[in-house]
């Protein structure tokens, strides 16, 4: 099969920032055992049907992280979408085969919680831990074929931060 003839998923991505600056990123539930077992990332998930990527941004955040709507302020939206494909070892197995990999509207969002406000173990759990890290620091910390993507949505982001 031709995987260059798949289309990509659409998704909405949320770098969420505290009032320090620091960036929320998550240690997904199947890194450990998989080839990345070091890999954190910001929030994300699919646009479902009927949805915009605001309200799927929203809706992911909650699912993930537990904050509610009224803890954060959508400061900025991507002026475009990036994209990235999936490695070849993931190519075809990941959402059941359907996507070579995603399109993502990226959010930054400002944290106007405290930390108890997160919670991780949500009803649709991605994350087996999480923390607050440095907007510098976010690309070496998640997987390498999302390495491009982060530093593009960091650099569109970083004087909003």
């Amino acid at each position: 099969m031709s995987f260059d003839k798949l289309p990509y998923r659409p998704c909405a991505g949320i770098m969420l920032a505290n009032r320090e600056g620091m960036i929320f990123v998550g240690q997904r539930l199947d890194a450990k055992g998989s080839d990345f077992p070091d890999a954190w990332q910001m929030p994300q998930g699919g646009i479902d049907d009927g949805e915009n990527s605001q309200t799927a941004a929203l809706r992911e955040l909650e699912e993930e992280t537990g904050i509610k709507q009224q803890n954060v302020q959508i400061i900025a939206r991507s002026a475009d979408e990036h994209f990235y494909d999936l490695p070849d070892q993931l190519m075809g197995k990941i959402w059941k085969g359907r996507y070579r990999g995603q399109r993502q509207t990226w959010y930054l969002m400002r944290f106007n919680g405290v930390d108890n406000d997160v919670n991780i173990a949500t009803a649709h759990a991605e994350f087996s831990d999480w923390k607050w890290a440095r907007p510098d620091d976010l690309a070496d910390m998640i997987v390498p074929f999302k390495k491009d993507l982060y530093r593009a949505v960091i650099k569109e982001f970083e004087a909003l931060i």
